[in-house]
């Protein structure tokens, strides 16, 4: 009896945490909408929630290009990877990212997303920080993968999200 218990035991184990990623996080690439789900989903979370960095790996092409634009225009580059060295080495805090609006242009196998989002330190309070992002995807492989995104947050000086909120 302790025998076929133990067998059992280690079956499940192995289902839960024999996972592959595409196992895990197939669903996350199937579409433009579940990856950009996904790319809102990694970044949002509660100070006691794990951080997802394989999840986020798993979403990107392996020479993703990042682009943080500060208020004036002024262009950094960082690498995933330095990103989440970075988020490792700092304390978790509630930080939820809400979509507000998003725009998609595809041709072939080629995406562009634009989207428009507000940064939350509560899950349902809203607030003006906000942000607009432009993220580029590509389909290989049966699969979406984000190739890069550029982002720039919302200023006094400059109220892009202000602007493609309107615009039709």
């Amino acid at each position: 009896m302790k025998n076929i218990l133990f067998a059992i035991a280690l079956m499940i184990c192995s289902l839960v945490f024999g996972q592959t990623t595409d196992e895990k996080y197939s669903e996350d690439v199937k579409s433009v909408d579940a990856i950009i789900k996904a790319y809102y989903d990694v970044a949002s979370g509660s100070s006691s929630d794990p951080w997802e960095f394989e999840r986020d790996t798993y979403i990107h092409s392996k020479n993703a290009h990042i682009i943080l634009l500060d208020e004036n225009g002024k262009a950094e580059f960082v690498t995933l990877e330095s990103l989440q060295i970075e988020l490792r080495l700092s304390e978790r805090k509630d930080f939820y990212e809400k979509e507000l609006k998003r725009k998609v242009s595809q041709f072939g196998n080629i995406v562009q997303v634009w989207s428009a989002y507000e940064v939350r330190y509560e899950p349902e309070t809203t607030n003006n920080n906000r942000g607009l992002v432009s993220i580029q995807l590509h389909y290989e492989k049966g699969r979406w993968w984000i190739d890069g995104w550029t982002n720039q947050m919302e200023s006094d000086k400059n109220l892009l999200v202000t602007a493609f909120l309107t615009k039709e």
